[in-house]
């Protein structure tokens, strides 16, 4: 494991080795960090490159591009965007792609982000802190049934219409929410039952970041971007840390593995897999009791096939 700016990096030593193979192979090409976060993925993958190879990486945060300036190798680039931009790269251009879905720790972690309900901070939740509207902007004016919807969707919260209520009652009588602390007590006092060792601001805060960034719908344009962008043999690794996201990326690997018949034209040629699904693999036990931000990943490899 390797630690950078507070923040241990998951699976490390697994993603880098389905990426790039087994240990000890030293590749050209250039090859994709979808997801900087503090670098741990593009550092150990610099490491192992030839000298011919190139990386190339993506980040919303303005702090992981600060982090990024920090690494002195030629063969390494960064552009300050969300990786949907995969879009914007040559048709087979990539002989690899990863994508790390986890939030950072020093995002987690810093009281003025607003990611967390341990600390008190602006409600702001935005991974891109140049652009967009902050959580507390978009619930200063956001009507009670939205912002149900929003947390029942990417909170799996059962809680969802009481918490809503809240909100637009506090907004009311005191004025929109204004800091992380206020929204957790509010969710405290509207969530009447919660799993054993689980904050019941848990789910809400999870929900709230999700839209505010447009991470599901944002992973999903990337998905499709990374079938064009990856030659034939090149592999795609996601990590992801929660049910929303290791769905969407297991059916959208499901999807393209396997041929598709058009039932319209029954005796056309189907169109071919696309993608061949190699593995699933989780932290080991020793990790997750090193690391417990660890305990929820689940990482999915999969190779683009030669069509």
């Amino acid at each position: 494991m390797t630690e950078i700016s507070s923040h241990t990096t998951v699976l490390l030593d697994e993603a880098v080795d389905a990426l790039l193979g087994s240990a000890g192979n030293a590749p050209g090409g250039t090859w994709i960090d979808a997801t900087f976060g503090r670098g741990g993925h593009s550092r150990r993958i610099l490491s192992r490159l030839s000298p011919q190879g190139r990386l190339l990486a993506f980040d919303k945060d303005p702090e992981a591009i600060q982090e990024a300036a920090r690494i002195p190798d030629a063969r390494f680039s960064i552009r300050h965007e969300g990786f949907r931009h995969l879009a914007d790269l040559p048709s087979a251009s990539a002989a690899g792609v990863l994508m790390d879905l986890g939030v950072s720790s020093p995002q987690i972690d810093s009281p003025e982000r607003g990611f967390s309900f341990r600390f008190d901070g602006p409600l702001d939740m935005r991974m891109d802190t140049t652009r967009g509207q902050s959580v507390a902007e978009w619930l200063a004016d956001a009507e009670v049934a939205r912002i149900a919807e929003v947390i029942r969707e990417y909170g799996e919260e059962r809680f969802a219409g009481p918490i809503a209520k809240a909100i637009v009652a506090w907004r009311q009588e005191r004025g929109p929410l204004a800091t992380t602390a206020e929204l957790a007590d509010l969710v405290a006092g509207a969530v009447k039952t919660r799993e054993q060792g689980q904050n019941p601001a848990t789910r809400t805060f999870q929900a709230l970041r999700i839209f505010i960034n447009a991470e599901l719908e944002e992973l999903q344009q990337a998905l499709e971007a990374s079938l064009q962008v990856l030659q034939p043999g090149g592999r795609l690794v996601v990590i992801s840390f929660h049910s929303l996201e290791d769905r969407i990326v297991k059916q959208f690997i499901a999807r393209h593995s396997k041929e598709v018949f058009d039932r319209r034209a029954p005796f056309a040629t189907p169109r071919p897999m696309r993608l061949r699904a190699l593995d699933r693999i989780k932290p080991s036990a020793s990790e997750v009791a090193a690391n417990p931000r660890a305990r929820s990943a689940v990482m999915r490899v999969a190779e683009r096939t030669e069509v």
